[in-house]
């Protein structure tokens, strides 16, 4: 197919700009990423869907793009569409004393959490701090600090890309798990979020399952905490482990865990104790916490640690935070490529020393983690 004429295109009287070949490392907190072949940022409901039936008329490959912050991009870019989503606005409703706030997927994350805590709303104070937009917190069910979005979200409104109709789904529709949803593992690709629809409890207690946060809260004697204080502690713990973006600090200059911290049964956690025996030290234990389900989530950054990669590992152009061994970072003038070989390096060290096969947090666009280039 030849090359599409860009720069203003009617659809549906509307006039969007299109780009061609605009480098998507600006887009992105890892900096790094080759150019999308046409880009187009659009604002409005009606933007988004009249720039699908676009694609669909062209026969492009689509890719969204939200805020960038869990993301690597192939060095040689995206040979499509690159349709990146900036439609805001909130909207505020109740339900039997519970607030329900449905905010547009463009609109940015941490600057709605800070929204609702600001009103003593619970539900999402320790989800402060996290970079993005609010379209993108469903897809991977984001979750720090004990909370997930699972545990407040009500409703997901999406445009369904097969039959261009708008669909919405409630919580149990989403099949949360563990980091996933089925936006993310049966309906990878299919569904736009429009919007999301959060449930909060007003003046309610906040909800308290992190070891790390209790031991901060005490020490600060929030006795009991406030929905604000949580969220103030929260965010001085993310700033300590540089995962609020900030210009000034290299270490963020990633998409913060490149990991997912590992799910085991009881038996694959007692085969790790027995692997990990020679590399601890006396009375040393690895960190390990009960899910819902029943298993038991242990630590990814300790096991990138005592497979030999140590907080400030350098390799090349990328390595890893000197303040947190879980995320990965672009020093200067690191490739997609470099990011992707150092992960595969780490992913395979853990793998031999201790059994357990690492996966990747972000999004990898052009690229696979599983086959070598």
């Amino acid at each position: 197919m030849g090359t599409l004429e860009t720069g203003s295109v009617v659809m549906s009287k509307q006039k969007l700009m299109i780009e061609a070949e605009l480098p998507l490392s600006r887009f992105t907190t890892f900096r790094v990423g080759g150019p999308a072949r046409y880009y187009l940022r659009v604002t409005s409901r009606q933007a988004l869907i009249d720039s699908v039936a676009w694609v669909k008329e062209h026969d492009l490959p689509l890719f969204i793009l939200g805020g960038g912050s869990n993301l690597l991009v192939a060095d040689h870019g995206f040979p499509g569409l690159v349709l990146h989503i900036d439609m805001r606005g909130a909207e505020r409703d109740t339900d039997h004393g519970a607030v329900l706030l449905t905010a547009a997927a463009g609109e940015n994350w941490h600057e709605l959490v800070t929204h609702i805590v600001a009103r003593n709303w619970a539900g999402v104070e320790c989800l402060v701090g996290i970079p993005g937009q609010v379209g993108a917190t469903p897809i991977q069910n984001v979750g720090a600090y004990g909370q997930e979005i699972k545990d407040t979200l009500y409703r997901v409104e999406a445009l369904d890309l097969r039959t261009g109709q708008v669909r919405g789904f409630t919580n149990e529709e989403c099949n949360f798990n563990y980091r996933k949803s089925r936006f993310k593992a049966e309906d990878r690709g299919r569904y736009i979020i429009l919007s999301v629809t959060l449930r909060l409890i007003p003046g309610g207690e906040p909800k308290l399952f992190h070891d790390e946060l209790e031991r901060h809260l005490k020490a600060r004697e929030f006795d009991p905490p406030k929905i604000a204080d949580v969220a103030a502690t929260v965010l001085d713990l993310r700033k300590r482990k540089s995962m609020i973006l900030r210009e000034e600090d290299r270490n963020t200059c990633s998409v913060g865990s490149f990991f997912v911290n590992p799910i085991l049964d009881e038996t694959q956690f007692a085969v790790l104790l027995e692997a990990i025996q020679p590399y601890m030290k006396e009375d040393e234990r690895i960190p390990n916490y009960p899910t819902q389900e029943g298993k038991i989530k242990v630590s990814a950054a300790w096991l990138i640690e005592h497979a030999g990669y140590s907080r400030g590992y350098v390799h090349g152009n990328v390595g890893l935070s000197t303040r947190h061994a879980l995320a990965l970072i672009n020093r200067g003038g690191a490739t997609a490529g470099e990011i992707l070989g150092f992960a595969r390096e780490i992913r395979n060290r853990v793998c031999d020393r201790f059994g357990i096969l690492l996966v990747p947090e972000p999004t990898l666009v052009g690229m696979s983690f599983d086959e070598e280039d």
